[in-house]
């Protein structure tokens, strides 16, 4: 999460320099007059909109050849359903654009009475701001991992909190480090009944979104120091092609032999296969072979990517 504070965003100004650009069309010079302001004010109000989520901005349409990718994608992975965005525009932009389809997808099928389980990373970190705010009654939010004691940007607790406070929904929180000292520590935190409860509660959502790590060092559990770079060369040896929900997975999906596996405390891959309803939100091309093992190890049936992973999944299926 940004932390960056934006007095202004919520503000009547800020809501009043919105309306003008988005609703009726303004230019942002024309707003500056009308506000008697600088354009550079006007420029930082907008900006602040977007971030904050006063300004949420929802594209549901897809073109031919999207549509031509989500189709083979369902017929030659077995996929539910496949929703396939436009190819960003550079790397890391790819977070974005999917996290958006991923927070539009949620939006619409979330229910009243529904329980819905919650991964984190880069891309549903970016699905918030495409998530629309309704309240819904008696709908759960389970959080799928543990947390963070020290957090720059993203935080597992904090990406299904927000999503518990777009719908007015009850939270339930991993109250444990995402990585622990060893297997012990773990085994003793998830016989403690309330940690135990909730993970009864995860097996039995309705529905699941979950992201997809690879094995890089600027994929995000290095990026924020959760893990060191430095086990980055040994995970891939032992056979690692990514992670989901923190667990590194191989090219079939099965969780490796790896003390870092050990170490986290999280939902497994294998509980999300009793869950009616999981999506897997990734993309970039060379996320390929790790949401494909994704796939396979929570035996996901709907997929959210973008055109280069789906171009690159649909290769390595020929």
């Amino acid at each position: 999460m940004n932390h960056r504070t934006y007095p202004d965003a919520g503000s009547d100004l800020g809501v009043r320099a919105a309306w003008l650009y988005y609703v009726e069309e303004l230019t942002q010079a024309e707003i500056a007059r009308a506000l008697r302001l600088s354009r550079a004010k006007v420029i930082r109000l907008l900006a602040a909109a977007r971030e904050t989520g006063v300004v949420r901005i929802q594209l549901d349409a897809r073109g031919t050849a999207q549509m031509a990718l989500e189709q083979r994608l369902v017929r030659e992975l077995g996929l539910a359903e496949a929703i396939v965005t436009p190819v960003a525009t550079s790397e890391a932009a790819v977070a974005a654009v999917v996290g958006h389809a991923a927070g539009t997808y949620l939006s619409a099928q979330v229910r009243d009475g529904m329980a819905i389980g919650i991964g984190w990373g880069s891309t549903l970190h970016a699905s918030l701001k495409a998530i629309r705010d309704r309240p819904l009654a008696s709908l759960a939010v389970v959080s799928l991992l543990g947390g963070m004691t020290h957090s720059r940007a993203i935080n597992p607790s904090a990406v299904a909190r927000r999503v518990a406070d777009a719908f007015g929904a009850e939270c339930y929180q991993l109250t444990a480090p995402l990585f622990v000292s060893g297997p012990t520590t773990r085994a003793a935190l998830w016989k403690e009944p309330g940690l135990s409860e909730l993970l009864g509660r995860a097996r039995t959502v309705d529905l699941a979104m979950v992201s997809v790590g690879d094995v890089r060092e600027d994929a995000t559990l290095f990026r924020e120091g959760l893990l060191p770079r430095s086990a980055v060369r040994g995970l891939a040896a032992a056979g690692a092609v990514g992670d989901v929900l923190c667990h590194f997975i191989d090219a079939d999906g099965r969780v490796v032999e790896h003390p870092v596996n050990a170490r986290v405390v999280a939902v497994a891959p294998a509980d999300l296969r009793r869950v009616p309803k999981v999506v897997v939100a990734a993309g970039g091309r060379r996320k390929a072979p790790a949401i494909r093992a994704a796939l396979k190890a929570t035996r996901a049936r709907v997929l959210i990517t973008e055109e280069g992973a789906a171009t690159a999944l649909l290769a390595a299926q020929a």
